[in-house]
């Protein structure tokens, strides 16, 4: 069976159609991001954090590699070449939505504020590289 006939339409649209799923995906685009920054960024508890990224992995947009306490997520573009191309649209699409824009931007805030400001839940996760480097 060819990987496009493998390839689960409904999924990958499904993934797509929330808008939650959809603020985890912008706040990945510069790279790999530890699960910790989610819910002090999207607003809501770490279980449905939880739920929606497993979603996203399930639909193969999503992987996760775990450091001692920590997990961190990255976008998987489609192996679909089709979604692939679809993926990137949207993600690029998103980048011009408001909220998405101030989800970035509180990322960018909170991942950067020095220790004593940051909420506990966050203190000692391992910081995202590329937003790190743009604040230097």
């Amino acid at each position: 069976m060819s990987e496009e006939k493998a390839f689960n339409k409904e999924l990958f649209f499904a993934a797509l159609a929330d808008r939650t799923r959809l603020r985890l995906l912008n706040l990945m685009q510069d790279g790999e991001l530890c699960v910790c920054y989610f819910p002090e960024i999207i607003g809501t508890n770490q279980p449905k954090i939880s739920r929606h990224l497993a979603y996203l992995r399930r639909a193969g947009l999503v992987s996760v590699r775990r450091e001692w306490k920590w997990a961190h997520y990255r976008i998987t573009e489609p192996k679909s070449g089709q979604a692939a191309k679809v993926f990137r649209e949207i993600l690029e699409w998103i980048k011009d939505d408001q909220e998405m824009q101030l989800d970035r931007m509180k990322l960018l805030n909170l991942c950067c504020a020095p220790v004593q400001k940051q909420p506990i839940s966050i203190q000692g996760a391992p910081r995202p590289l590329k937003l790190e480097n743009q604040t230097t």
